[in-house]
């Protein structure tokens, strides 16, 4: 267990020297069977879900970023936010309850150990962790961006980090950074 803690504090770390980590949601995808060294689904440990949950924690403490954790394909990928966010941004509650066999071990420790949690089918994060390949790529907003960090795995789980960026549009003329901004249309 302190390795597993060791691996994701140094993760968080690197999130957070980053300075990536943006005011919204942070999706938390976390295959606890994969740390272990064990196919996604077979293995889930609650014992692992804490070490995890406790050191993941450190992103919301030193962000304003709202860490919400995605449950696995049996919840269809629903993810466990506080009522307070789901408020705040004013999203809709779907009625389920994760469990480890449903939902997934991270999902339900998070689910056990916050203040008043509540699920949501679905948001656009500005950001997120995936680890193990949960595949969090459907609550990330359009256009998502690797974020390179040292560290690549956790325990035994393969770690994946993303920020977005607004998408860039317009062609040849269009113009990016307000540095660049000169001259009319005519031109």
């Amino acid at each position: 267990m302190k390795a597993i803690q060791a691996d994701v504090r140094s993760v968080v770390e690197q999130l957070l020297d980053s300075g990536t980590i943006r005011k919204g949601f942070f999706v938390i995808g976390c295959s606890t069977s994969e740390i272990a060294g064990e196919r996604i689904g077979t293995s889930g440990s609650e014992e692992i879900a804490s070490v995890v949950f406790e050191e993941l924690k450190e992103i919301s403490n030193n962000t304003e970023a709202e860490l919400a954790f995605q449950c696995c394909e049996h919840l269809n990928r629903s993810l466990v936010i506080e009522r307070s966010v789901l408020d705040q941004y004013g999203l809709d509650e779907v009625a389920a309850i994760p469990v480890p066999k449903a939902g997934g071990s991270m999902a339900s420790y998070a689910y056990k150990h916050m203040e008043e949690p509540v699920l949501v089918e679905s948001i656009q994060a500005a950001g997120g962790l995936d680890i193990g390949d949960t595949l969090i790529g459907m609550h990330l907003k359009r256009v998502a961006v690797p974020l390179r960090i040292e560290q690549k795995s956790i325990g035994h789980a393969h770690v994946t980090a993303a920020r977005t960026r607004p998408p860039l549009i317009g062609g040849v003329r269009a113009v990016y950074e307000s540095s660049e901004v000169e001259g009319s249309c005519d031109e």
